[in-house]
């Protein structure tokens, strides 16, 4: 079986493990295996190097890594959407590559100072930053459709696992022999991944209307497909409301280990790979969890295990309990991302799955960067303990929240592909770059359902405006009480031919034909197109058609 080819039938098994069996996917899953272990080791050996320097410093090491995720996570998505993703996978590991060597020759010359070590962490946070939005749209190239919940829940096995391996390894070699050595393992991971890319046979697949678009159209199009998806934004939203209670763990368990327990730099890696330990064994339970409990059972739960771990780090203060407690962690932590991922990954269509992507990492990624040095400043003016509790207050507030903000299901969710819109009928040819362009479609309704079908129209709305409308507006005529004139207006022709060609799905084409089976019987809709003929615009003619 080629890369990118998925095996014809239904799904073989529904085993968390089930995608594995697809060779690529595998091979990147190892790989990526040893460059997050080495990730890890890299992010013990940093934190450790500064704990002499204050609470702030150390927490501020995760700040170096998630803050080019605010920055940078957008246009990584808009490259993702564009161009080659296995290209831009390739620059990002070389790139990181590159960037570790120098904080390797650093820390073996005895030069490398706080400032050096979180700007080039800094680096490092941009290269993921760059790969992230790519790497999380390959998937559905990787294993079939059915099994994208699997591969996210195993994504976050992986990370977990190298959690469990990383920082335990890493706290034994930098106590033996120093920082330097953790760096070093770092730099040549990433060489594992870019490996597996170079041998894998990706397709090089090219959207002529997609490529045509301009950085910042692009960037506007996710920001409006995002805006008016009800069920992403949810996704978003429950994502806020966990993450910065849920960073309280991660920025302040250096603290915990060295003040409230007095563990050296091994006793840290020991905390960490209690929490991964805690993920991996998780994944085995998680399809039965998620069977018994649902999505939000799953949020609601792994809120309020992450509460209790935080209470317990809290008050008490033994070595043996603190990791008895991080290992119900590490499966509230799997549970609720694996739920997160898996969720948006197989809401978003294909055409701008990695802008969608890049503003859930942006929302991720970004959430920890902002709450991990509030979290070191907490500590300073209240110390560790009222730190942890307000995180644990903030990790109830997620739990009871999902009764009021819940995930929404998957009941008629379809985003394939639907190039079920015929080409316009026009007398010229316009340009990509003609426009604005004015779609009206004028439908007629029996008088009876007229409520019904503006109640309809409402989703058609915002299937318009996900897939291109600039506006959108919906008007009865005032003589004509059954008859209704859609307007809605599209940047370009181009961008009108991609809502065509390459944009709507199989959800899309539900809300239009639910709208369309309330017409009068005999009519179908009437769809002309008007282009911007102001004295300012370049107006398209007859004599130019091709």
């Amino acid at each position: 079986m080629s890369a990118t080819t998925m095996s014809g039938g239904p799904a073989r098994s529904a085993s968390a493990w089930a995608p594995l069996a697809q060779p690529v996917f595998r091979a990147l899953w190892i790989a990526q295996f040893v460059s997050n272990t080495g990730t890890w080791m890299q992010t013990v050996g940093a934190q450790w190097l500064l704990i002499g320097h204050g609470a702030t410093f150390v927490t501020l090491v995760q700040t170096a890594s998630s803050l080019p995720i605010v920055l940078l996570a957008l246009p990584s998505g808009v490259l993702a959407d564009r161009f080659d993703r296995r290209g831009l996978l390739l620059g990002a590991q070389f790139a990181m590559f590159a960037v570790s060597a120098v904080l390797t020759v650093l820390a073996f010359g005895d030069a490398l100072s706080p400032v050096p070590l979180l700007a080039l962490t800094f680096l490092l946070g941009c290269g993921t930053a760059l790969m992230g939005p790519s790497w999380q749209a390959i998937q559905p190239e990787l294993v079939e459709r059915e099994q994208l919940g699997q591969a996210s829940a195993l994504g976050a096995v992986n990370m977990n696992l190298a959690r469990a391996v990383g920082p335990a390894l890493g706290g034994v070699v930098v106590a033996a022999a120093g920082a330097g050595w953790v760096f070093a393992f770092n730099a040549l991971s990433f060489l594992g991944i870019a490996a597996v890319l170079i041998f894998w046979q990706r397709p090089r697949t090219t959207v002529p209307v997609a490529e045509r678009e301009r950085l910042l159209t692009a960037l506007y199009a996710g920001r409006r497909y995002v805006w008016n998806a009800p069920g992403i934004r949810r996704v978003l939203l429950r994502t806020i409301l966990f993450i910065p209670g849920a960073a309280a763990l991660w920025s302040l368990l250096p603290l915990i280990a060295a003040d409230s327990l007095g563990l050296g730099s091994g006793g840290y890696g020991l905390l960490l790979a209690a929490v991964g330990v805690g993920a991996v064994a998780g994944a085995f339970a998680l399809p039965r969890l998620r069977q018994r409990l649902g999505v939000n059972g799953m949020l609601v739960g792994g809120a309020v295990m992450f509460a209790v771990a935080l209470i317990v780090l809290a008050t008490v203060h033994l070595t043996w309990l603190a990791v008895l407690v991080l290992l119900p962690a590490g499966l509230a932590w799997i549970g609720v991302l694996s739920t997160l991922n898996a969720a948006m990954q197989t809401r978003l269509p294909g055409w701008v799955r990695a802008r969608g992507l890049a503003v859930y990492l942006l929302v991720f990624q970004g959430g920890q960067a902002v709450a991990a040095p509030l979290w070191g400043a907490l500590v300073q003016w209240l110390g560790l303990t009222a730190a942890l509790l307000t995180g644990a207050v903030l990790m109830l507030l997620s739990a009871a929240t999902v009764a009021r903000w819940r995930l929404h299901g998957m009941e008629g969710i379809d985003p394939t592909l639907s190039d079920h819109w015929p080409t316009p009928p026009l007398v010229f040819e316009p340009g990509p770059n003609d426009g604005p362009v004015l779609v009206s479609v004028v439908y007629r309704v029996t008088p009876d359902d007229c409520t019904a079908f503006t109640d309809a129209m409402d989703h058609v709305a915002r299937s318009r405006r996900r897939t291109g409308a600039l506006t959108w507006g919906l008007f009865q005529d005032g003589n004509e009480p059954g008859r209704f004139i859609e307007n809605y207006l599209v940047g370009s022709w181009a961008e009108h031919l991609a809502q065509h060609h390459s944009r709507l799905t199989v959800t899309d084409r539900s809300f239009e034909e639910r709208a369309r089976a309330l017409l009068l019987p005999g009519t179908r809709p009437e769809v002309t197109h008007a282009f911007d003929a102001s004295a300012s615009a370049e107006v398209p003619r007859p004599q130019d058609a091709a």
